[in-house]
């Protein structure tokens, strides 16, 4: 599985300056409270999810939807969607084009490319 440069950066950050020292092999543990250095759960995640949400004045937060942004914004950054079903783990490209929110601005974007391209062709003949 590709993973961004980046990411090695920000765990390489989370071990330096955030996580505890800890006992066992799990890489992403709680951060506060009484469950401090424990391997993080789902549950926890729910729980970030859920202030995240209150905070952002959101009615809704889930993993689910953070999956379907991720994979949209591969796709608007160039990624053929061919390449976002196979990160995505999808069988069908159809499961793809459902999961995939594209932004009416980077539609019109895609759009005046793919127009400038024919009009230089054009003159171009």
């Amino acid at each position: 599985m590709p993973v961004s440069a980046q990411f090695f950066t920000a765990v390489g950050d989370y071990l330096d300056r955030e996580r505890p020292p800890v006992d066992h092999d799990q890489l992403f543990v709680v951060l506060r409270g009484p469950t401090r250095g424990r391997p993080f759960s789902a549950d926890g995640l729910d729980e970030i999810l859920d202030g995240v949400r209150k905070r952002a004045g959101l009615a809704k937060l889930t993993c689910h939807q953070l999956r379907h942004t991720c994979l949209t914004r591969l796709r608007e950054a160039g990624m053929a969607l061919e390449a976002v079903q196979a990160q995505a783990g999808h069988r069908s490209i159809e499961s793809t084009r459902i999961y995939i929110h594209l932004a009416n601005s980077w539609l019109v974007e895609q759009y005046l490319q793919a127009s400038a391209a024919i009009d230089a062709d054009r003159a171009g003949s």
